[in-house]
């Protein structure tokens, strides 16, 4: 229920001569002591950062222990950054990556946030409450968790100083993102076909994914299109909303997304859907144009991103 409340809320080749090889090392141990200079000039640096909700915060130039308290964690990994602290959710596509880091708890703990020694702390929340408590600890600043994946990345590379690693991330998932649609296209995806996006919630209540999640990737550039009672959520800027099963038939798109929800219950409530004759007398069901994901993996931060490019033509092409 957590994890749904806050989900819903890169070889060179390098040939020389003996004597470039020479002056190469020359300059390579320049360029190393130049670079290891600025990083000792920037240590200890702050600056004034702004951050989401209008905070005007000073951080370090170079953050070394970072808490990061949200849903899109994968965000920072892609940039180099691992959290000393995180909320954590098991079943990620980065499980490895943060085996280390420290749950620091929902909401947020402060005596945990505390022991960490942070110099910065990421807060994916408006919650002023919380924020006044945390911003005692360490410099704090709040992100929209929900903005598109480019403007995360910029932002979030701002502040951690990895500019340049945010560009090149970008670029990389726009041409990889292309080369997916073109793929899908080029075996049976037609244009214009239309896409929803549904998950259990416990206490079966059933959700129609919006503008968070996997439905940013599916209604980017080149992709499918939300319904238009899906779109109408969209111009509300809502991540998602409850809907009935009555309203199933209005709202499911030519092709539908099931994300398979983490708890018991709501997993029963999801075989139960799929069994209902609703269900099952949708043209999307009839037609074979429904695919299952993990709710935990089909997430919307940058490296569940690069496992959905490659997990979507997977289900996809028959």
């Amino acid at each position: 229920m957590t994890w749904l409340s806050i989900l819903l809320l890169a070889c060179g080749n390098q040939a020389t001569t003996p004597a470039a090889g020479a002056e190469d090392s020359k300059t390579a141990t320049e360029t190393t002591e130049t670079t290891t200079a600025a990083e000792e000039t920037n240590e200890g640096e702050t600056r004034v950062f702004k951050d989401w909700t209008g905070h005007e915060v000073e951080v370090p130039v170079n953050p070394k222990r970072v808490i990061y308290h949200g849903e899109v964690t994968g965000d920072l990994l892609a940039l180099g950054v691992v959290p000393v602290g995180i909320l954590r959710q098991d079943g990620t596509v980065y499980d490895d990556q943060v085996a280390q880091a420290e749950d620091v708890g929902f909401p947020i703990s402060v005596e945990k946030a505390l022991a960490l020694n942070p110099d910065l702390i990421i807060f994916s929340n408006s919650d002023e409450a919380q924020y006044d408590q945390i911003s005692k600890v360490a410099p704090t600043v709040t992100f929209d968790s929900f903005g598109s994946i480019e403007d995360r990345m910029r932002i979030l590379g701002d502040l951690l100083n990895k500019k340049q690693e945010a560009e090149d991330w970008i670029t990389n998932h726009q041409k990889a993102t292309e080369e997916m649609w073109k793929q899908l296209h080029e075996n049976g995806l037609k244009e214009g076909e239309t896409a929803s996006v549904f998950t259990m919630y416990p206490g079966n209540r059933l959700f129609v994914m919006a503008g968070a999640g996997l439905p940013q990737l599916l209604y980017g550039k080149d992709g499918l299109k939300p319904t238009a009672e899906i779109q109408k959520i969209l111009d509300q800027d809502m991540g998602f909303a409850e809907i009935s099963t009555e309203k199933l038939s209005e709202i499911a798109g030519d092709r539908i997304f099931i994300l398979d929800p983490v708890t018991d219950d709501a997993k029963q409530s999801t075989k139960e859907l799929l069994d209902s004759s609703i269900w099952n007398n949708l043209p999307a069901v009839k037609e074979g144009n429904v695919y299952r994901f993990d709710i935990v993996k089909a997430s919307s931060d940058a490296l569940s991103r690069e496992w959905l490019l490659q997990e979507l033509p997977k289900q996809m092409i028959q």
